[in-house]
């Protein structure tokens, strides 16, 4: 339930430099986590929506150890509350550093964040020692 596994953005990646100018792509990069209650059930299931600060603050209110899941690249936690089970999916530094990797793998144009809003300290620690941080223009 990670909210960007690395191996499906790398395919849509591959699949998009195969039909367009690689500088011309921006990568969509995600900027919040779900908090999924369990059991998932695809097409059914609700999440509630969470900044990175706001799902670690959540791991450490409830005792949860952090982990991450080597095939999608992502960290996440599990936690009990009201008699239900919850797995939370978020990016963190390490996450992000992996998708930011496919910029100069692939020779993208740049990378756009869904939800600027949410504030990830980590975000900024990243893109400031992985890329040359550029004035946006789109023409």
């Amino acid at each position: 339930m990670a909210i960007s596994p690395i191996q499906p953005v790398t395919d849509v990646v591959e699949f998009a430099v195969s039909q367009i100018d690689s500088r011309k792509i921006f990568l969509g990069v995600s900027n919040y986590g779900y908090d999924f209650v369990l059991p998932f059930v695809p097409g059914e299931s609700r999440a509630e929506s969470l900044s990175f600060i706001q799902a670690n603050e959540l791991a450490v209110q409830m005792g949860s150890r952090i982990e991450y899941d080597e095939k999608a690249q992502a960290p996440f936690f599990r936690y009990s509350a009201n008699g239900e089970q919850h797995e939370v999916w978020y990016e963190d530094a390490r996450s992000l550093s992996v998708r930011m990797n496919l910029l100069r793998d692939y020779n993208l144009r740049g990378a756009l964040y869904w939800n600027l809003m949410r504030p990830n300290p980590h975000n900024l620690v990243v893109i400031n020692n992985m890329l040359d941080v550029l004035p946006f223009n789109l023409f």
